[in-house]
């Protein structure tokens, strides 16, 4: 009886380390499943910023992810053709223009929340050519030169640095004289794009898309045009307004702001 009873017992306890054993083992998978899940907790924002913000936000976006956990899906164009998108209704979380007025005209249609506007960059210009090429433009008076046939321009009916740099051309009397020459492009990157294809001898281009190994720039002095003031604001019909506000603050926090400045612009409160 007693060997029985003792068999009895033993077999118990292996059977209750092999049941202890599977409950350990089945807790792994339930881990690893809890631990994607907290990755997936991080939220994606959509932005709209404008073509100038190419270099810079895509440098922002990735600190953003890595920091706070969030997506951000940045679709850029002009500033002109994304405010027509939000006024008809284009999902984004967050637009970051490159005039102010875009985002007030969006504010004034109720697109926009409006205590959520910030400024958080000044833009500057100037004109481009590819390094490549025999031509230089030292002073904006050398675009007149025959040798300059097709200079590309951002269409100024909805891009920013187009009108900037449409009066800048206008301060030196040389719009009227470049008019004929003129290639409008959809945005900044555009512009940049006809220039180092080639299709153009010369382009208007924003300082924060510059690259020194590429073209070689000449950068026009501000007081020739309006300042490119731009803003960035939660679009109002976000679902995510939270982590929207959280990317402005980003943007104009500690290292959002080193990084527009690696990129040439001035920044709010240096000016």
């Amino acid at each position: 009886m007693n060997r029985k009873l003792i068999a009895s017992v033993l077999m118990l306890i292996v059977l209750i380390a092999t049941l202890t054993g599977c409950n350990s083992t089945a807790s792994t998978p339930k881990d690893t499943a809890d631990n994607t899940a907290a990755k997936k907790t991080g939220v994606k924002i959509t932005v709209a910023a404008a073509a100038d913000l190419a270099l810079a936000f895509k440098e922002i976006g990735d600190l953003y992810e890595k920091t706070t956990g969030n997506e951000a899906e940045i679709t850029f164009s002009s500033s002109g053709t994304a405010r027509e998108q939000i006024a008809n209704g284009a999902p984004y979380d967050v637009y970051a223009s490159a005039n102010v007025k875009y985002v007030d005209d969006l504010i004034a249609q109720d697109k926009i929340i409006a205590d959520s506007k910030e400024l958080y960059a000044i833009g500057r210009v100037g004109a481009a050519t590819l390094k490549s090429s025999s031509l230089q433009v030292k002073e904006a008076s050398d675009l007149l030169k025959p040798e300059f046939k097709k200079i590309a321009i951002a269409n100024p009916d909805h891009a920013p640095y187009g009108v900037a740099a449409k009066e800048a051309l206008e301060s030196m009397g040389l719009w009227d004289q470049l008019k004929d020459k003129l290639v409008y492009a959809k945005d900044i990157q555009d512009t940049l794009t006809m220039i180092k294809t080639g299709n153009v001898e010369a382009g208007f281009i924003s300082l924060s898309v510059v690259n020194k190994d590429e073209v070689n720039f000449l950068l026009f002095d501000d007081k020739l045009h309006n300042p490119l003031k731009q803003a960035i604001a939660v679009v109002k019909t976000t679902q995510h307004e939270q982590e929207a506000r959280d990317f402005i603050k980003f943007v104009n926090g500690e290292q959002g702001r080193e990084i527009m400045k690696k990129y040439g612009f001035v920044l709010p409160g240096e000016v």
